[in-house]
């Protein structure tokens, strides 16, 4: 309707009230004051009829213009849930550095949360290291004695995808979780993680701690194992201090507020005498006295050393994945009383472990065995996580050094480990591990296997009921020793990063 005017009100008055309309002065008025509300009602229409047109072409812009953004935004967030089903067509090492270059996802955590998500603090990265002190390792790909693996250091660490040959094994829903994890890649691993930590923080000023991204396992890679002198060996991690020393924030607390990941055990990295022909003096050089590191095994009386788990194959995108994993090991059918995946070392003296590969051979209608001499065991394989999966108990004695990578894979298969060795996990991971030890694990002393006692009979003496009991508190770890895909969101779990980065982060708060 259209709406009123002084132009239609006269013509009504008009109408009305006015003289004959026959007569030639009222014919004309009239004629006039037709014309004007002609005119007016025509104004009136022509601009609602614009303002309709104008509303429909800004729908068909908006909408046209927001499609690809959605379609976009929805890409991204199955990408990042979801990372595992992506084609990697470019060469690991390249491929590798190209992540690092990517604008990370930071999170900011609201100041109603902040408290509790980050309570002891934020992290700032040092995104300006020198290419020498991370991306260029990279394109070495050396990770251990044997020859350069670019693939062992693809998928931002975790190494080439595992979903093809686990098929037959774990749900065809959960294989997309699983790689072949080198168990030295946690330089990367961890720097791939951090990047989209929830308390990391661009703003320096604000922070509580300093992660130092340099890649010190794989620096120390390149040199164990090629008959490099002392002084060869130390070069890599002198000329990182050179450069870590000149920073404003490290001068300002001498490194005391600092951190790196060592994907090694803390032994490669204090060789104590120059004579010896293993492992570099990085952790014992003076400037390091004060910063704190993450390794696979520390020295439990360095206060600035935290252990973390070794990688395994495992790495949930979404809380969903953790509960599935769990109860699939829960509820798997176990045809085996125990289980040892090792091999044996010919050049060690009274070697324990074969020993433990004589016994389970020994006792093959209870024991599984998995020779590493004949299998390839060291990134995980199709063998090693059955062996587990069917087998109640997994033997773990110590490996090269005090803790091995062993332990780790044989929990995540809901299996329960045997320790020869206390050392093995007392003083090691107990941030990851809860409960006493056995609560979660038998203890037998190696000595008493020594001489003869049955390891079989032991294990025999637990019911049914103490085997649903303790393996019911290995599952419960799963998530803290586990290390979740970058951009993965697991809900209320944390994972083993987020423990270890946050145990840092409270050692030096609180200091």
């Amino acid at each position: 309707m259209l709406p009123s005017s002084k132009s239609s009100l006269k013509v009504k008055a008009v109408g009305m009230h006015g003289n004959h309309p026959k007569s030639p002065t009222n014919t004309t008025a009239a004629f006039f004051d037709f014309r004007i509300v002609s005119f007016n009602q025509f104004a009136w229409a022509f601009l609602i009829v614009l303002f309709h047109i104008g509303f429909i072409v800004l729908v068909l812009t908006t909408t046209a213009s927001r499609a690809p953004t959605l379609l976009t935004t929805a890409a991204q967030l199955y990408s990042a849930t979801h990372p595992q089903v992506q084609q990697q067509q470019e060469e690991p090492g390249k491929q590798v550095i190209q992540q690092l270059h990517a604008p990370p996802s930071v999170h900011h955590p609201d100041d109603v949360v902040d408290h509790v998500q980050c309570r002891y603090g934020k992290v700032y990265v040092y995104d300006d290291l020198p290419p020498i002190f991370n991306k260029k390792l990279l394109e070495g790909c050396r990770i251990d004695h044997r020859e350069p693996q670019c693939v062992a250091l693809s998928n931002r660490g975790f190494g080439a995808e595992a979903a093809a040959e686990l098929a037959r094994i774990v749900p065809p829903e959960l294989s997309r979780a699983w790689y072949w994890t080198h168990m030295f890649a946690g330089d990367v691993i961890f720097h791939n993680r951090i990047l989209n930590y929830k308390c990391r923080t661009m703003e320096p000023k604000s922070a509580a701690a300093f992660y130092v991204p340099f890649y010190a396992g794989l620096a120390a890679s390149n040199i164990l194992f090629r008959g490099y002198t002392a002084k060869e060996r130390d070069a890599p991690f002198y000329t990182f201090l050179e450069w870590i020393k000149d920073q404003y924030y490290w001068k300002r607390s001498n490194g005391s507020d600092h951190f790196l990941a060592l994907s090694r055990t803390s032994w490669d990295f204090k060789r104590a005498r120059d004579d010896e022909p293993w492992g570099t003096s990085f952790l014992l050089m003076p400037l390091m006295r004060k910063m704190f590191s993450l390794t696979l095994e520390r020295s439990r009386q360095d206060p600035t050393e935290v252990s973390v788990p070794y990688p395994t194959g495992f790495h949930p995108s979404t809380f969903w994945e953790i509960e599935q994993w769990q109860e699939f090991v829960r509820s798997r059918k176990r045809s085996s009383l125990f289980t040892f995946v090792g091999g044996k070392r010919g050049f060690t003296k009274n070697d324990f472990r074969a020993l433990l590969m004589d016994h389970c051979n020994n006792e093959s209608d209870s024991c599984k065995a998995v020779d590493c001499a004949r299998t390839a065991c060291l990134d995980g394989s199709t063998m090693v996580l059955e062996a587990f999966l069917d087998s109640e108990f997994c033997l773990q004695p110590r490996g090269d050094s005090l803790t091995r990578r062993s332990i780790f894979d044989c929990m995540l298969a809901g299996s329960i480990p045997v320790f020869f060795w206390k050392e093995t996990v007392v003083g090691q991971y107990e941030l990851f591990m809860s409960g006493e030890l056995e609560s979660f694990s038998v203890f037998i002393h190696r000595n008493k296997v020594r001489n003869g006692t049955s390891i079989r009979k032991i294990l025999e003496g637990y019911s049914g009921e103490d085997i649903k009991r303790m393996r019911e508190m290995v599952i419960d770890m799963i998530p803290r020793i586990s290390y979740g895909f970058p951009g993965g969101e697991l809900g209320n779990d944390r994972d083993a990063f987020d423990v270890a980065v946050e145990e840092v982060l409270r050692r030096i708060v609180s200091n």
